[in-house]
């Protein structure tokens, strides 16, 4: 196998796991030979996922995961410690959105739950998973941001706030871990057809979905939304095994948009 793609017994913690991005990558690092521990708040739909990976020969492990519970982020690594006897890699994806609200109607409330998931579900996690990586020579870490981390988000602004704070939280560890091999970079997707976007809380759940859906896709020059595989291909690059110098980057994966 072409050592780009090759994962050959590493062993990954996925959060987020139970759909989107982290269903797919699960596959696809489990196809080319990593052991994969997933977690997600849906366990049932978390189950399946585990059921079809191990069809597939793939080994897998799930675990119910609340990201806003550090005590549920540090037993999904130790899952992973027990079963497998090491972490190598780890990709923090588990987060939520909020339906469009312009920043003198955000509630305290509202904010709230975009810190406790995506932010403390990104620094818990890299805490117990730094602290793995540590006891066997480095790692690779992965954390969904988004465009709204990197610039202005109108109407979403409380999930603007917390993906801002994911790719400090990124560059920071980065910083800091260096040093121990252990690499950690983010990407920032713009709008992809997931669960999140699509969902009933998501950004275009709304009865105007289609025309909402249709603006998302004129804001990019490619005139068109991200596709789950077209952002998972970007995740797998940033987490290979040849990619060893690439260190506290926040990757724009977002048809052009950036470029303006």
């Amino acid at each position: 196998m072409d050592p780009l793609l090759d994962f050959t017994d590493k062993v990954a913690v996925i959060t987020g796991a139970a759909s989107g991005f982290g269903k797919l990558l699960a596959r696809e690092l489990g196809v080319r030979g990593a052991r994969v521990v997933i977690g997600d708040i849906n366990a049932a739909e978390l189950d399946k996922v585990a059921a079809d990976l191990e069809a597939q020969g793939i080994s897998a492990a799930a675990r119910c995961c609340d990201v806003s519970s550090e005590e549920d982020c540090r037993a999904l690594v130790d899952t992973a410690v027990q079963l497998y006897g090491r972490l190598d890699l780890a990709i923090n994806n588990a987060g939520i959105a909020h339906g469009f609200v312009p920043i003198h109607e955000l509630t305290g409330e509202l904010l709230d739950q975009q810190i406790n998931v995506n932010v403390k579900g990104v620094m818990y996690g890299m805490k117990y998973q730094i602290a793995a990586m540590k006891n066997n020579g480095g790692g690779a870490i992965v954390n969904t941001s988004s465009m709204a981390g990197l610039g202005a988000a109108p109407k979403i602004g409380a999930y603007a706030a917390a993906k801002h704070a994911v790719i400090g939280l990124t560059r920071t560890a980065a910083v800091e871990y260096g040093r121990k091999n252990i690499r950690v970079n983010a990407v920032c997707p713009y709008y992809t057809l997931t669960p999140m976007l699509e969902g009933n809380n998501g950004l275009a759940s709304d009865e105007s979905a289609a025309q909402t859906l249709a603006m998302m896709a004129a804001g990019s020059p490619m005139k068109r939304v991200g596709q789950p595989e077209e952002i998972v291909a970007v995740m797998m690059m940033l987490l290979s095994p040849a990619n060893t110098y690439m260190n506290g980057q926040a990757i724009a994966v977002d048809g052009g948009v950036s470029a303006f």
